[in-house]
């Protein structure tokens, strides 16, 4: 039976974060990176907590907090109207889902070994 996407994602995010602590190296492979532990700022803590995550992880945890609290603007669902905690991320009052992973990357650091 194939694996879902989500249960191979886990799979694949565990066996990096096994692989970080075994060798103390940043886990690396055909996915550039996306598997890799990053450290979220304290803005960014706010909403996908504070331990580390690869950055797969903290995209979808930040989107469902915007679908938690139904901030997709209702006209156009590209665009995400921030509230207090994501217009700290995103630096303004609206962003489209398309700038998000730009304004989210400001605010990750890579694991260091």
């Amino acid at each position: 039976m194939a694996r879902s996407a989500v249960k191979r994602g886990e799979q694949e995010t565990a066996a990096a974060v096994k692989k970080v602590k075994a060798t103390d190296k940043p886990a690396g492979g055909a996915r550039g990176g996306i598997t890799a532990p990053v450290t979220p700022s304290s803005d960014l803590a706010a909403i996908v907590g504070k331990d580390d995550l690869p950055r797969s992880e903290v995209v979808k945890k930040v989107w469902d907090y915007i679908k938690k609290h139904d901030l997709q603007d209702g006209k156009d669902r590209r665009q995400i109207n921030a509230d207090a905690k994501l217009e700290k991320i995103f630096g303004k009052k609206s962003a489209s889902m398309f700038e998000m992973n730009k304004h989210l990357s400001a605010h990750l650091k890579a694991v260091k070994a």
